[in-house]
């Protein structure tokens, strides 16, 4: 029975990275024996046991053969006659399927791991890659993950996902494995490479078909010198990227725009009401991914309001309060401060805009601290009740704004 230490712990500890998680793979032993000495068995599809003193996950060395759709149509066979070199075998990425013996230290690399890490290539082990199509995602998050060290897919492994795409086989995944990758690729530091990954081998279309038709799809070039809807898009989840490490605000960003799909080719480039019509295509997609609450409702925020916050000096105080009222934010400001973060990545996520100015925020912020100033208690003193309780204290906010608003735009104007 020998232990190695398998996957991204050896890969990380390789290019210098924080390990995060350490895996284990045991070779020649039986469940049985892992029982014996202490291991405590969790998996249910295949023996995963933990260590007894350190909690850590060791699963026995397996294979695996496809026997059917998706990622769970897979036989596993598993015992103590499975070498490692088997075991290595069925991952993923070249730099994913290198071990270290627990003893000696050496490093096991039987398929040139270690040389792809040093040639920056994501390389697939073998021709098996084809058989699990949540691959595809995984290896565009990888990209995501690693393209500030410069990273690039192989082209091999492009192709083999590209035949992935046009098999079908990604209709077979399960939404919440989608979103659980795409909601980590989020997390990276370049979440805009996941979906030009996903983009590039025609993945795209059928995973976020909603985002895919945006491509081809132009903009007025005064205002977007990149044209292209799509392009627009993936620049404002890069510009997400470096204002906040918050998913929710990265993907509102990203999908913010959904309604230029819409648009009739016969008014393009103009993409009027876009923020109305959008909101249907945030719905269907997050209703297709299961996408949590908390994104769903920034997302929608975002795509109905961002060019509100985008004209904010030109708004009436009766229209900045519908705003407010409409993104609940005085009950929830840090909510809002993500609408204005998702807000100020469109207004940079164009070409030559990326270092852009955004007084609007701050303006926004400044017309909210006014708001809650207002004290409804003061009202409440004055012996109103109900309706007309209520009524007062909305105008009161509202006066408020008129008041902060005069004084914010007279010391812009005197600069």
């Amino acid at each position: 029975m020998k232990t190695y230490l398998v996957g991204g712990a050896v890969r990380d500890q390789l290019l210098n990275l924080p390990i995060k998680d350490r895996d284990w793979v045991v070779v020649g032993a039986s469940p049985q024996a892992m029982l014996d000495q202490g291991y405590k068995q969790v998996g249910a599809d295949f023996p995963v046991f933990l260590h007894p003193e350190t909690q850590e996950e060791y699963a026995l060395a397996r294979t695996e053969r496809k026997q059917g759709h998706g990622y769970q149509g897979f036989a596993v066979a598993f015992g103590p006659e499975i070498t490692l070199a088997e075991d290595l075998l069925r991952r993923d990425l070249t730099i994913n399927a290198m071990a270290q013996d627990d003893v000696s230290g050496e490093i096991v690399d039987p398929f040139n791991g270690k040389q792809d890490l040093e040639n920056r290539i994501l390389r697939h082990v073998s021709d098996a890659f084809v058989e699990d199509p949540l691959r595809v995602l995984r290896v565009a998050r990888f990209a995501a993950r690693f393209a500030h060290l410069g990273f690039t897919i192989a082209k091999e492994t492009l192709d083999l996902m590209h035949d992935i795409a046009k098999s079908g086989e990604l209709e077979h995944l399960t939404a919440e494995r989608v979103w659980q990758e795409t909601e980590r690729a989020l997390s990276e530091k370049s979440p805009a490479v996941y979906f030009e990954s996903l983009k590039t081998c025609g993945a795209l279309a059928s995973t976020f078909k909603e985002l895919d038709v945006l491509f081809g799809v132009p903009q007025p070039e005064k205002h977007h010198p990149e044209v292209d809807s799509g392009i627009h898009s993936l620049l404002c989840l890069e510009q997400a990227s470096k204002l906040s490490p918050e998913g929710e605000v990265r993907f509102a960003a990203l999908i913010h725009d959904l309604g230029k799909g819409l648009t009739p080719e016969a008014d393009w480039p103009r993409h009027i009401a876009h923020e109305k019509t959008g909101l249907a295509s945030i719905t269907a997609l997050c209703d297709r991914l299961k996408a949590p609450n908390s994104f769903r409702e920034l997302a929608l925020k975002t795509c109905e309001f961002h060019t509100h916050v985008h004209r904010a000096f030109e708004l009436k105080p009766t229209t900045i309060w519908k705003v407010f009222r409409s993104l609940d934010a005085l009950r929830r400001p840090e909510r809002f401060e993500s609408f204005l973060q998702a807000c100020i990545a469109d207004a940079r996520g164009r070409t030559g805009f990326e270092d852009t100015v955004y007084p609007q925020a701050d303006y926004f912020r400044s017309l909210l601290k006014a708001i809650n100033s207002v004290s409804p208690q003061s009202y409440i003193e004055q012996g109103l009740k109900g309706a007309e309780l209520g009524q007062a204290i909305e105008q009161g906010r509202i006066d408020a704004i008129t008041t902060a608003k005069q004084q914010l735009i007279s010391a812009i104007n005197n600069r």
